[in-house]
């Protein structure tokens, strides 16, 4: 009798429309993590700290959204999967075949978050600090669309709670998208919400999140296949570990800045605009 786990083999397409055009479970965890979000961002509007309204949040999640799918996308094709774009460029926009990179959706977030509250006023940095608070949510969402789908599974394993997937051969492997959902998700987010009214200068907020992030899928990496088309890189790391370090590095820079400012002068804050 097979003692591990076997993956519950979901259909990952809740609704088939025509051809390749279908409702998928990824793609509606996805939606819902920006409605989880924008729900946690109209709360934080209501508080004296944050420099936006909920007028500007209903805009910033169009924004967010726009920004996480073609990051995701861009950062997917030209790092991951740059041989399949060159065969063919209309790669790029072929999102439904799947391929989307987390790294990649959070640059593309933050980029558009930064367009958004330069061309709105808004202190970049206070509006980062609430992007991150609602973000964990969705990183959650996206790591039980990928158990869902039975893909980014983990490495051979004889643990107790291996589980077979569909596509990852016979032998048990480590369930990795629900250890990126614990780290990443959960206890990430149980750490941002207890600081988030101890730490009182932009930014430093955001900067926890990224180091947060990029050393729990730094560490799950170690247990997560690697995509077969790349491989093991140089001193044996993966690409999802060498772009958590080059995220790393960015942050430590980031923070380090931040606070030598903070002790220089008084970080400006503005003022939050009137409600419509």
């Amino acid at each position: 009798m097979n003692q591990y786990l076997q993956h519950p083999n979901f259909d990952p397409v809740l609704l088939h429309i025509w051809g390749p055009i279908a409702i998928r479970w990824y793609s509606l965890l996805y939606v819902g993590g920006f409605l989880v979000g924008r729900m946690i961002l109209r709360h934080l509007a209501r508080q004296e700290r944050y420099k936006f309204t909920e007028e500007d949040v209903e805009q910033l999640i169009v924004w967010g959204l726009l920004g996480a799918v073609i990051g995701a996308r861009v950062i997917y094709c030209f790092v991951y999967d740059p041989i399949s774009l060159i065969q063919d460029p209309f790669y790029l926009f072929k999102v439904y075949q799947g391929g989307l990179s987390f790294h990649g959706g959070i640059l593309g977030v933050m980029v558009a978050g930064y367009i958004f509250a330069k061309k709105r006023g808004i202190p970049w940095w206070n509006l980062a600090d609430a992007m991150c608070l609602c973000a964990t949510p969705g990183l959650g969402m996206g790591r039980i669309g990928n158990f869902i789908n039975g893909e980014l599974y983990g490495r051979v394993t004889d643990v107790p709670w291996g589980m077979v997937f569909r596509g990852g051969g016979p032998l048990p492997r480590h369930p990795s998208q629900l250890y990126e959902l614990m780290l990443e998700s959960v206890i990430l987010g149980i750490v941002l919400w207890v600081l988030k009214d101890r730490i009182k200068t932009d930014g430093i907020l955001s900067v926890i999140f990224a180091v947060g992030y990029t050393l729990a899928r730094f560490i799950v990496e170690f247990f997560r296949q690697p995509d077969a088309h790349l491989g093991y890189l140089l001193l044996g790391l993966t690409m999802g570990q060498w772009l958590s370090i080059v995220m790393l590095v960015g942050t430590l820079v980031t923070g380090w800045y931040l606070l030598r400012q903070a002790k220089l002068a008084p970080v400006p804050t503005g003022k939050k605009r009137k409600k419509h």
